[in-house]
């Protein structure tokens, strides 16, 4: 299908061409109702959609969009198991990890929720044997440490969720996180560690990740003679892999080797034995409320009509942001400590799902297919990058996510937190006019003169959209939900806009080069290289010192 010659891809060009000279804030004056219509209350978040630049008009055609690129058949054919990955012949089932598909839904002859029902169950006496004191190292120490060894999908949402049910640990077993292949990373994080007490979690889709394998082995050579290798490995370390046989021959015992399988993509894994460390941080029981917080989204998702379904109206803000209003980036701003992690993750799920150029009838496509993903911590951002999203000549839409419920017991913090994130919406709807700001500069006592000087650098356009998502709490069940929305949303935005979003190509090109120059690093030999790689070679093999440099003193 060419979605730019539907009737209404067209339309809403038009109609976008005429919402950039319209006013947010005299939106709102119009419709006092506007906030209530353009919203939407689920059990576990408020999802105001309000402050973006759409009217019935646009709304209607975002949704009609939407039914003639079949999304609800897309959508239809996921939880049903069909092969919509279709550049890797694989189906796509991560909502099958927290049993949101029937058992009609089958791979490679085998019922997908039974054996992700087995996976659960070893995963659950595993964690219960851990903070039991049943899983020890060589000399008989309990495990107290476990660190995470992965990268990508078998890193950043596993510590995304730790980090945000913090107030959910279950003490005793600690959980660190080690990704970069740079060894400054994992020789920090095991400064203090004892190797007699801790256990290291191998995470690869493949067991073959350079970066993953590196560190394991950096880790196996800290262990030190505590035993022989081959103890060490059955002792200390564990697996999560879709290739458990190539964990097994490397030497990581067969019980201590859990396995997803390939039709989970990395980015979506979380809800797998990959998230392990979150089991072990938050109990297994809080990791089954994660699960089940996700699976209520995908039942609104899968049940609840386009119109008021929350997946598909937030994808439909971004597409229309981004594809039709021109704006290519959109900032996540959480204002939760919690949260902080979140930015990251998303970044890798939306842009490594949607970042391409090809549709799939293999051609390239004529439109922006998703926006690029950036942000941190809201209140750090305000004293960082806020005064481009408030006075530079770009629009940057936002996202604010905030929680009803705080984390911790400082509520008067927690009041300025979601006041902050309030304030700093509301400015980007309504901005200051020249006038409020040449009457207050007068109010002040500035005298005249000053007075115009100063106006046009105080005044600030506003008109610039946003969401708002208020979470009931930071609760597994809440958290859980919230990234299953997201989810769903990637995904509701790469079936409109006719892009595969579960296979990553653009990775592996880099990844490629990277093992050819590797040892060319060593052996100086530069022939075929380009003149840039090729001076940057010779300048590093010309000023490393053959050794790990010391800081001095």
């Amino acid at each position: 299908m060419d979605i730019t010659a539907l009737p209404v891809w067209k339309k809403l060009q038009d109609l976008a061409g005429g919402m950039r000279s319209r006013k947010l804030a005299q939106m709102f004056a119009e419709d006092p109702k506007r906030a209530e219509r353009y919203s939407l209350e689920t059990p576990y978040f408020l999802m105001d959609y309000s402050k973006n630049f759409i009217d019935e008009q646009v709304l209607q055609a975002l949704l009609e969009l939407a039914r003639e690129t079949d999304l609800e058949g897309w959508r239809e054919a996921m939880f049903q198991g069909e092969c919509i990955n279709r550049t890797e012949g694989r189906p796509v089932l991560h909502a099958a990890l927290r049993g949101s598909v029937g058992e009609s839904v089958t791979s490679a002859g085998q019922i997908v929720s039974r054996q992700v029902e087995v996976e659960l169950e070893r995963l659950k006496e595993f964690v219960n044997l851990l903070h039991n004191g049943g899983i020890r190292g060589c000399d008989g120490s309990p495990i107290t440490d476990v660190v995470n060894l992965g990268v990508g999908g078998s890193h950043l949402g596993p510590q995304m969720a730790v980090e945000a049910l913090r107030p959910y640990w279950q003490g005793g077993v600690r959980v660190h996180f080690v990704s970069n292949v740079d060894g400054a990373q994992l020789q920090n994080t095991l400064e203090g560690l004892r190797p007699e007490s801790t256990l290291f979690l191998v995470s690869s889709k493949t067991f073959t990740t350079i970066e993953t394998l590196t560190n394991a082995r950096s880790a196996l050579a800290w262990l030190g003679d505590l035993a022989p290798e081959a103890e060490l490995l059955q002792r200390h370390f564990a697996a999560v892999t879709a290739n458990p046989e190539r964990a097994q021959e490397l030497g990581i015992a067969d019980r201590f080797t859990f396995r997803f399988w390939d039709w989970v993509g990395g980015r979506f894994s979380l809800w797998s034995a990959i998230g392990l460390p979150v089991a072990i941080a938050i109990g297994f029981g809080g990791f089954r409320a994660l699960l089940d917080g996700a699976a209520s989204m995908d039942r609104h998702f899968r049940e609840v009509p386009l119109a008021e379904n929350a997946p598909v109206l937030l994808a439909l803000m971004s597409l229309w942001n981004c594809t039709f209003m021109g704006w290519p980036a959109l900032a996540v701003l959480p204002y939760e400590q919690a949260l902080h992690m979140l930015p990251a993750y998303l970044q890798q799920a939306e842009m490594e799902s949607n970042g391409k150029s090809t549709t799939r009838a293999g051609e390239e496509a004529a439109y922006a297919t998703g926006p690029l993903i950036w942000g941190q911590l809201g209140i750090n951002g305000q004293h960082a990058f806020y005064q481009y999203l408030h006075q530079s000549p770009e629009v940057v839409p936002a996202d604010f996510i905030g929680s009803v419920r705080p984390g911790h017991g400082l509520e008067t913090h927690h009041e300025i937190l979601l006041a902050n994130l309030l304030a700093q919406s509301q400015a980007l709807m309504s901005g200051v006019s020249r006038e409020r700001v040449a009457a207050e500069l007068r109010n002040s006592g500035l005298p005249a003169e000053r007075v115009e000087e100063l106006v046009p650098f105080k005044v600030h356009r506003g008109n610039r959209p946003s969401n708002t998502i208020l979470l009931r709490g930071l609760d597994p069940q809440s958290v859980g939900a919230l990234i299953a929305l997201y989810e769903h949303k990637i995904f509701c935005q790469g079936a409109i806009l006719q892009i595969y979003s579960f296979d990553q190509w653009g990775v592996e090109l880099g990844k490629g080069l990277a093992s050819a120059l590797q040892p060319k690093l060593r052996s100086g030999d530069l022939a075929g290289e380009d003149g840039s790689t090729a001076r940057l070679i010779e300048y590093y093999r010309r000023k490393n010192p053959g050794e790990t440099l010391k800081v001095a003193g």
